[in-house]
């Protein structure tokens, strides 16, 4: 783990640009990149390699995977200026008055989408995949407060496919890793089933769902969900034809770690950001 030992900056405020909308201050960021650092352990045992994916999901992807009927509330759409508004810009008009033409394109809600829409068509083989990465995501919320839900958030996931046992596996070791990192770094997470799958929320695979819980959140003492532990049965190897080689659409699941929420778990813990950076160094040294 690496983090700055440069924790301040003197003589300067760094003030919130709007709502849901913030700038980590150093120790904030210290703590950010330290936590995804231990988080991205997870990774490292599960032999799962690092990848970045897309900046942008086109909107006929995600309709694909069924996100506008699961989530219609959460896209945040990528606009442009057509070459109507140029000129407007240019000899300094108002940018709020100027048209901005869609793209066909959102900014990631989570970070598997783009990674999951990335292998469409390929074969894992029978022995599955695993990669990791992290991202910006973004949601149109209701309502923002603090760490706890912004507008744009950083998102590490571990993303596995493969068999059905695999998925199973893999959510049950990511289920582990979460409590044990939770358990050094002084936390104290609750585990709860939630009620947001990948499904349209009136039909056949919801009340499966009732049944079989794909998703599992662990929850700080304040009810913020930091992270999450997913099966998503053979849903995106169905629509996307992933194959898991002779066995036909590959299963997955997903581990993931909201880091801004991490950061808010370990102060609400620890009391202070330095204490929690503490904490955290002291956790980062002994852990593997």
């Amino acid at each position: 783990m690496n983090t700055s030992s440069i924790t301040a900056l003197p003589g300067v405020e760094l003030k919130s640009p709007g709502a849901g909308l913030i700038t980590l201050d150093p120790v904030h960021t210290a703590l950010l990149r330290g936590l995804d650092g231990l988080l991205s352990a997870l990774a490292a045992r599960l032999a799962a390699p690092e990848i970045l994916g897309p900046p942008l999901l086109s909107v006929d992807g995600l309709a694909r995977l069924d996100f506008f009927r699961n989530f219609p509330h959460l896209g945040v759409s990528a606009g442009r200026f057509g070459p109507e508004a140029l000129d407007g810009l240019a000899t300094g008009g108002a940018p709020q008055d100027l048209p901005l033409a869609p793209t066909g394109h959102l900014l990631p809600s989570a970070t598997c989408y783009g990674l999951l829409l990335s292998l469409e068509g390929q074969d894992v083989g029978e022995d599955g995949l695993r990669v990791s990465s992290v991202g910006r995501c973004f949601r149109n919320e209701t309502h923002y407060d603090g760490l706890r839900r912004l507008w744009g958030f950083h998102m590490r996931e571990v993303l596995y496919l493969g068999t059905k046992d695999g998925a199973s596996e893999h959510q049950e070791r990511g289920g582990e890793f979460v409590q044990e990192v939770a358990g050094r770094l002084g936390l104290t997470l609750t585990r709860a089933a939630a009620d947001d799958p990948f499904y349209d929320n009136g039909g056949s695979r919801a009340r499966l769902m009732a049944l079989d819980p794909v998703k599992f959140e662990y929850s700080a003492p304040d009810g913020t969900a930091i992270a999450s532990v997913n099966r998503h049965r053979n849903f995106f190897g169905e629509r996307l034809d992933i194959r898991a080689g002779s066995l036909g659409p590959a299963y997955s699941s997903c581990v993931a770690f909201g880091v801004e929420r991490w950061v808010h778990a370990m102060i609400l813990a620890h009391g202070t950001a330095e204490s929690a950076l503490d904490r955290l160094r002291s956790a980062a040294d002994s852990f593997s």
